[in-house]
């Protein structure tokens, strides 16, 4: 690791950026040991890329772009307060001819701890992902995201633009990576000795492509609620809610869903032992939401039904209405119904509507109403040239290089379904052998856990440093200790366990505290 000077200077001398500090204007120069200070990053020459600007930025002095607020993935509501000083370094990367692909790249001005972690995106990016950047480079890191090559939370740059689809695909978090360490190893004169990816949602997509792509991008890999499969995902959104609100009747009200949600924890949250409120393993609830339907008429206490045949959808395999053959395994599960107007409500999830409306059916005026299930399926799969599919289990070349994959999925995920880090999970293992894969990927179950964080589970664990100590010290995560936080203050603690085990209570002492569980093997169906 490089030592790093920073020295007050005369203009003579080379001054080169100007900070405020106790309201007086105070000349520093920054320098590595190497020599190259922050702004003349901005002279380095890359291929396919152009550095746009390198600044200096003073410790706490960092305001992000409106389109980049946001606390991002359990940060803290300024997520930038405490991030030390740090060069600041902007670049545009052009692969192909229509690509636009913004980077930006964060380099401590001290105590760099010589690694590089990647950061993902949520939805359908086009932003900088800034709360997790910063989490990052205050964690000693330097950092890199991008907006994967367009700007805006939705598909619509993806009508008449395949590269650009490309980009988001694959294109753009490969080129970030190799552009990004290019400006680290030319800031501190030393490449990074490790690198990290951390992402959730189409961060976990992101994240498992680039395993499956490019196996020497990284040396560990964080991948959590990984939304790959992306077109047949977005074409079973929408199949899902075509279905649950296809009559008045099969409606079901979120007044209802309190309802609901206490009817199938008073069935199921006491069967691993603790009534908690959280379902520890909801594969082995079998509620039946027929024991709620209503005797006579409508009430708010009991369903129609309509509505329970919508609650039977929203918790089972969406089928061909047809021929019942499975279209989409992915579905909730119990202890999710507090969750369920993300995917079952009024209409499809935005994600999903965007993404059907310009790259499957390429036309923004299409109306989902019309959409064909049985018909939509077939053509979802092939309208993105599996661009956005990044299901390929074969994950020997990131093995064989000692790549290390640590996934993460919250049982009461109301948006991106449980199964799809399961499925992936499984399917490696019988493509690359159980024994192979054993100390290269992990995958844990949260329960209780909504989309990425939140909910009733203990959503708070610390993934970047069980990654580092599995891949810098060769210990195999066998739990990851998790944490449920109330107005800030630590209220539960939980052991979280590599999927085909569970969290059981020992049978004495406080069920609120880890110390008092073990990991117990468990079928989880």
């Amino acid at each position: 690791m490089n030592r790093r000077t920073i020295t007050v200077c005369v203009a003579a001398a080379g001054i080169s950026t100007v900070l405020v500090m106790a309201g007086l204007f105070q000349t520093v120069r920054v320098q590595t040991a190497g020599g190259r200070s922050c702004e003349s990053v901005a002279a380095l020459t890359l291929p396919n890329t152009t550095v746009t600007s390198a600044q200096t930025v003073g410790a706490g002095a960092f305001t992000p772009p409106a389109a980049g607020r946001g606390r991002g993935n359990g940060l803290p509501a300024n997520p930038y307060a405490r991030l030390p000083a740090f060069c600041r370094v902007a670049a545009t990367s052009r692969p192909s001819s229509d690509s636009d692909i913004k980077i930006e790249v964060w380099l401590p001005a001290s105590g760099w701890n010589g690694k590089f972690q990647a950061v993902g995106n949520g939805g359908w990016a086009g932003t900088i992902s800034y709360p997790a950047l910063a989490a990052a480079v205050a964690a000693g890191y330097a950092g890199a995201s991008t907006d994967t090559g367009h700007v805006g939370n939705n598909a619509d740059f993806a009508l008449g633009h395949p590269e650009k689809l490309i980009d988001i695909g694959y294109r753009s978090i490969h080129e970030m990576t190799v552009q990004g360490k290019a400006i680290i190893d030319a800031y501190y004169s030393n490449a990074p000795r490790l690198s990290y990816f951390n992402g959730c949602s189409l961060g976990g997509r992101q994240a498992i492509t680039e395993a499956q792509r490019y196996p020497a991008d990284f040396n560990g890999i964080i991948a959590g609620a990984s939304a790959w499969n992306a077109m047949r995902m977005h074409a079973a959104r929408a199949g899902l809610n075509l279905i649950v609100n296809k009559t008045p009747d099969a409606v079901i009200p979120p007044s209802k869903y309190p309802m609901i949600h206490n009817a199938v924890m008073a069935a199921c949250d006491g069967l691993d032992g603790v009534t908690d409120g959280v379902v520890e393993n909801p594969t082995r609830c079998r509620f039946d939401y027929a024991t709620l339907a209503c005797p006579g008429a409508d009430g708010p206490d009991c369903l129609t039904k309509g509505q329970v045949e919508s609650a039977k959808a929203m918790t089972s395999p969406l089928k061909n209405p047809k021929t019942g053959a499975v279209l989409y395994e992915g579905h909730l599960w119990p202890g999710s119904e507090l969750g369920w107007g993300t995917l079952g409500g009024p209409e499809p999830l935005g994600n999903a509507t965007t993404g059907l409306k310009n790259v499957l059916f390429k036309d923004p005026s299409w109306d989902w109403h019309t959409f064909d299930v049985a018909a939509g399926f077939e053509r979802a799969d092939k309208a993105d040239n599996g661009v956005l599919y990044s299901g390929d289990p074969n994950l020997k070349p990131f093995f064989d290089r000692g790549g290390k994959l640590l996934m993460y999925h919250g049982w009461a995920d109301p948006q991106v379904t449980p199964q799809n880090s399961v499925i992936y999970y499984n399917n490696v293992l019988k493509t690359v052998g159980k024994e192979k894969a054993a100390n290269s990927i992990a995958l844990f179950m949260v329960p209780g856990m909504n989309h990425c964080q939140g909910g009733v589970g203990t959503d708070t664990f610390d993934k970047v440093g069980t990654l580092e100590q599995w891949v810098e010290q060769g210990k195999t995560p066998t739990q990851i200790i998790a944490s449920h936080l109330t107005s800030g203050q630590v209220d539960r603690t939980r052991p979280l366990c590599p999927f085909g085990k569970v969290a059981k209570w020992k049978g004495t002492g406080n069920t609120d505290d880890a110390a008092n569980f073990s990991c117990v093997a468990e079928a989880v169906d």
